[in-house]
């Protein structure tokens, strides 16, 4: 599978310097960890998983949550882990059967509540365990984290090839001060498992819940102080040049609504300029899906270091995916001063003649970059996310399209 695998291939190449790769589970894991765009999340008992999976029904889908935890109710788990497994074995049946490619399916996780699920959930999967990338793990921490890495590690030695996801959501990480011993104690033990972790999660729901917060569709995470400021610990801790790891922004909550308290956060000037009157009508439907709000923190979340996101609705794909894509002058930036790091020069000036490209400095932020655009491909000069969005919403809505 790869990003944009929904575009034509006229669309894409006109759109794209460079685009985005093939990959599959098997991928190396530098790679698959910047893989997982826009992961959406639905509960285990929604009825036919595996026949949307089937017939592709969301369009843009890359990575998938079945979720045995918080979406489902406590009388339901039992329910929800029979559907999971009959799940499973109709994909691995329609995979025998022809009717589906392996290397076609999106990236599939679970999220377990618990340990002694996971131990149950190896005896009752007969089929498709393999099927699985990964094991998301919530309310992440380091005494009962511990027993599930080992045991996921176990797994991987009977011959599977899973990787586990902690999401970090709990009262010690929120609260100021336990938040750094915990942060540090959990560093500590994902760094004995290192080759497990994919990817690392904020669980921003929980947080905010543990204040009784939440947010509007017209405010991010990062306007809410006790998160943002958690946030920023998360980043400091984990994201370090030395032992980085991967970090996902958090699920954004909202989708279509017209009810508005602010004005919208989406500038008119760059849907003016790239489209005239069409890109004017393009922002209208954005707004009115609060895709304002949703590409504001996906802005956030680029900005604080992270990299794809946690969604609920599938129309969140590819604001994710577009907005993670690389500027051809980022690319630009970050392949000269890969190129030039060795020794000769300090510092350059931009191809663009904008900035100046410090060697040493900006060599990690180059770094993942070029990983970012291995995934999430590279826009032609003239090209911005908006291409993307207006190639999805004019699908949807050809009344849009004027002659």
């Amino acid at each position: 599978m790869r990003l944009f695998s929904d575009l034509h291939q006229e669309e894409g190449n006109r759109i794209f310097y460079k685009e985005p790769k093939f990959f599959t589970k098997n991928s190396p894991k530098e790679l698959l960890s910047y893989a997982l765009g826009a992961t959406l999340y639905m509960p285990a008992t929604r009825p036919n998983i595996h026949q949307d999976l089937l017939s592709k029904k969301h369009a843009g889908l890359t990575s998938m949550v079945i979720c045995l935890e918080d979406s489902i109710g406590d009388e339901e788990v039992d329910l929800a882990e029979t559907l999971l497994v009959e799940e499973l074995s109709r994909l691995s049946e329609d995979i025998e059967k022809g009717l589906l490619d392996e290397d076609d399916l999106p990236l599939l996780f679970i999220r377990i509540r618990n340990y002694e699920q996971l131990l149950r959930l190896k005896i009752r999967i007969q089929k498709g365990l393999h099927l699985l990338t990964g094991i998301i793990i919530p309310k992440f921490e380091p005494e009962y984290g511990k027993l599930i890495l080992y045991e996921i590690s176990k797994m991987n030695h009977e011959g599977y090839s899973i990787y586990a996801l902690p999401i970090l959501e709990t009262k010690r990480i929120i609260e100021k001060e336990t938040r750094l011993d915990e942060l540090l104690a959990i560093k500590n033990l994902l760094d004995q498992y290192e080759e497990l972790i994919l990817n690392i999660r904020i669980g921003a729901t929980d947080f905010c819940g543990l204040y009784g917060i939440r947010r509007n569709p017209d405010t991010t995470v990062y306007d809410i102080a006790v998160i943002r400021d958690c946030i920023s610990e998360i980043v400091n801790v984990f994201l370090r040049s030395e032992h980085p790891y991967v970090i996902s922004g958090p699920v954004w909550e909202y989708f279509s609504t017209k009810e508005r308290r602010l004005k919208p956060q989406l500038r008119q000037t760059p849907f003016r300029e790239r489209f005239g009157q069409d890109g004017i009508e393009l922002r209208t439907e954005l707004i009115d899906k609060h895709m304002d709000g949703l590409i504001k923190e996906i802005l956030m979340d680029i900005t604080n270091g992270l990299t794809g996101k946690t969604i609920i609705h599938p129309t969140h794909i590819r604001p994710v995916q577009a907005l993670n894509t690389v500027t051809y002058e980022e690319y630009l930036d970050a392949k000269n001063i890969v190129d030039r790091a060795d020794g000769q020069i300090g510092v350059m000036k931009s191809t663009f003649h904008n900035k100046m490209n410090e060697i040493k400095p900006h060599y990690y932020w180059a770094q993942k970059i070029l990983l970012k655009s291995e995934i999430y491909g590279v826009l032609n000069e003239e090209f911005t996310y908006i291409d993307l969005l207006t190639n999805e919403i004019y699908a949807a809505n050809p009344e849009l399209v004027k002659s």
